[in-house]
């Protein structure tokens, strides 16, 4: 008897432990599910066309290649890469005995004409030669004057002397070369004419710009530094290698220690992207899209709202928007593709507004 009392409390005890497990387990199954944890942006405002980006070369407004009238053997060349000029310097000189002889014999031609004018004035008056005859000689005096005249300018430009104040960019030939009349020996770029970005563009986008049209210079040399500039000339045709048209975009240097040659980064803002207003969100608010159409969520109090959007085109990290969404509307970026339409969250940090690529400074 007493075996039996001590079995039946066993399974009496067992019973009470199964049925507690039980309720603990559908205690379990009712609890509450937590609300998805995400984040937010603000849909903004920017312009209304993509931004043009591309690459440059910076160059000094004025360059100017110097080369010698004439040609001969490179006497003396004073100036080196980087060197700064005064207008007037003197920079560089070819032999001048072959030159010098020249105007020395069109000298010597030129005084023999002239003599023979004179002879030819008296020997008119007195009836011995011709009306014809001294038009002749005057005519030939005209030609040997001529003649000293170009010898002389020549020899003026068996120099090269510095038209305005400047830096040496290049340095093209060296001393005791011989050197061809017009090639370049120096390239010599003005002080004080300031910088230029001269940078190619493809046809679908030379359509867009014009001059006067604002744009943002970047250098990998001077990190974190952003200059502003406008362009200034729009090529009216192709070059003939590349097949892009020229464009030229004139900046401020603001004191920074800018050099010819160096390369930009250009963000050009067309006339057009200026003309209206898009709404742009950030990319990662995208869930999924089939061409133009697209869907984001977006916060309404603690739920969310799936929104069909309309896209117009793609600014670096954000989307532009024609149609489905308004500025200042918080839409979900991250956590966004595991949402469900009318779902309830939780923001992971405060709303916060954030400017797209495309409108920030």
């Amino acid at each position: 008897m007493p075996r039996l009392c001590h079995v039946l409390s066993s399974v009496l005890l067992s019973a009470s432990l199964l049925g507690l497990a039980g309720c603990n387990g559908a205690a379990t199954d009712h609890q509450p599910v937590e609300p998805a944890r995400v984040r937010t942006a603000q849909a903004t405002v920017g312009p209304a066309a993509p931004s043009i980006r591309t690459n440059g070369l910076l160059a000094n407004k004025d360059e100017i290649r110097l080369s010698f009238k004439v040609g001969g053997v490179l006497r003396h060349l004073s100036v080196n890469e980087g060197d700064r000029v005064r207008k007037g310097q003197q920079l560089a000189e070819i032999e001048q005995a072959e030159i010098g002889a020249q105007v020395e014999q069109a000298t010597q031609v030129y005084e023999k004409a002239r003599r023979d004018v004179e002879r030819g004035e008296r020997l008119y008056q007195d009836k011995v030669i011709s009306l014809e005859q001294l038009q002749d000689l005057r005519t030939r005096f005209a030609m040997d004057q001529a003649a000293l005249n170009s010898a002389r300018f020549n020899r003026r430009y068996a120099t090269i002397v510095a038209p305005y104040d400047g830096v040496v960019l290049r340095r093209m030939a060296e001393e005791r070369e011989l050197v061809q009349a017009g090639n370049p020996i120096l390239v010599l770029g003005a002080k004080d004419r300031g910088f230029v970005v001269r940078a190619g563009l493809a046809d679908r986008q030379i359509v867009q710009v014009k001059p006067g049209d604002a744009a943002k210079i970047r250098f990998d040399a001077l990190p974190g530094q952003v200059l502003t500039g406008k362009i200034t000339e729009v090529s009216g045709a192709a070059a003939v290698g590349s097949g892009m048209f020229g464009i030229e975009v004139s900046l401020d240097p603001a004191g920074l220690p800018l050099k010819s040659g160096m390369v930009a980064k250009l963000t050009v803002i067309p006339a057009a992207a200026k003309a209206g207003e898009r709404v742009y969100v950030p990319i990662s608010a995208i869930v999924e899209g089939n061409g133009r159409t697209a869907r984001v969520f977006v916060l309404d109090g603690k739920h969310v709202r799936q929104r069909a959007v309309q896209v117009d085109f793609i600014e670096g990290e954000a989307v532009a928007l024609q149609a489905g969404l308004k500025a200042g509307e918080q839409v979900i970026t991250d956590g966004a593709q595991y949402l469900e339409d009318g779902e309830e969250v939780v923001l992971a940090e405060p709303v916060a507004s954030r400017a797209p690529l495309a409108a920030r400074p």
